[in-house]
Formats: C-alpha cells, sequence, structure tokens
C-alpha cells in the first residue's frame, strides 16, 4: 500500500469516528414534565390572536430573535421569566447571568417547566428547548454556562414575560 493510500484510509477512520457524535446535538439532557401539568393545546388561529408576529415567529416556528434585541437582556430587577405565550415561570432572576450574547440567558431553569429536542436546521445539531406546557419554542442550550450547571439557556427575549418581584 502506498503512503498516500494509508494516510487516505487513516483519516476516512478518524472522520468516521467522528461522524456519530457530530449527529447528536449536545447536551443531551433528560427532562421531563412536572407533575400535573396540564399542556396547553390551541389551534393555529387562537396561537396568532395570543402572540405578536414576532412571538408567533420565534414560539410557533422555532425563530430567533436578532441578538441584544430585547430589553429583557438588561433586566436586573428580583422577579420571575415566564413563556409569553401560557405564564408558565421558566426560570427566576436568581438564575439569570450575562453571557455577552445578547440574549437573556440562565444557567438553571425551573425543574418539569422546560423540555428539550434535537435542532438540525444549523449545519451543527444543537440542543432546542421549549416551554413544557404550551410547547413554545424557546432558545437552545449550549455547555458553555457558568458554575454550578455548566449550561447557558439562551432565550429569545419576545418568548418571554418578565414579572417583577
Amino acid at each position: 500500500m502506498k503512503r498516500r493510500d494509508f494516510l487516505a484510509v487513516l483519516g476516512l477512520a478518524g472522520v468516521a469516528s467522528v461522524v456519530p457524535s457530530v449527529g447528536q446535538a449536545r447536551p443531551k439532557l433528560d427532562l421531563s414534565p412536572a407533575e400535573g401539568l396540564e399542556r396547553l393545546e390551541l389551534s393555529d388561529e387562537e396561537w396568532r390572536e395570543r402572540l405578536t408576529p414576532e412571538q408567533y415567529e420565534v414560539m410557533r416556528d422555532a425563530g430567533t430573535e436578532p441578538s441584544g434585541s430585547s430589553p429583557l437582556n438588561a433586566e436586573k430587577r428580583d422577579g420571575e421569566y415566564r413563556c409569553a405565550a401560557c405564564d408558565l415561570v421558566l426560570f427566576t432572576s436568581a438564575m439569570k447571568y450575562d453571557s455577552g450574547t445578547g440574549w437573556p440567558s440562565f444557567f438553571d431553569h425551573v425543574t418539569g417547566h422546560l423540555l428539550t429536542e434535537s435542532d438540525y436546521k444549523l449545519i451543527w445539531p444543537r440542543t432546542e428547548y421549549h416551554c413544557a406546557r404550551c410547547g413554545s419554542h424557546q432558545g437552545h442550550v449550549f455547555e458553555d454556562g457558568p458554575d454550578p450547571t455548566g449550561l447557558r439557556w439562551c432565550n429569545n427575549g419576545v418568548a418571554l414575560k418578565f414579572v417583577p418581584a
């Protein structure tokens, strides 16, 4: 076997070993809805009546608002961050931090109030999360957050409603 052929086979073997992990969105989280949490099921027409066009695009069509566009990114008061579609508490101000990304970010969430799934819209798979009650898209979770979780729950501001304490 020629050196060039050997290196080609070696390179292909290396790529083949990476492909399975590339096809998996990270982080892998095993989340389940809170006990007794009732699902909110509405028709497309009802969602359009309830949400603004910007909220509908993000929350029902899994869109993304522009970075730096949400006033919630600079919110510093104590309070709760709720799903803008169904009012379920998703985060508290104690869970928020400035990630520098331009979107409201949290290192933890209210247990049982978020669910995840893999998102393959970009070349690299990501972990998308949504409200456990109404299924509305909120954002994506990444493994580059601060202690104690190491996670960054990166949320679209239009998908949240802030309720001061």
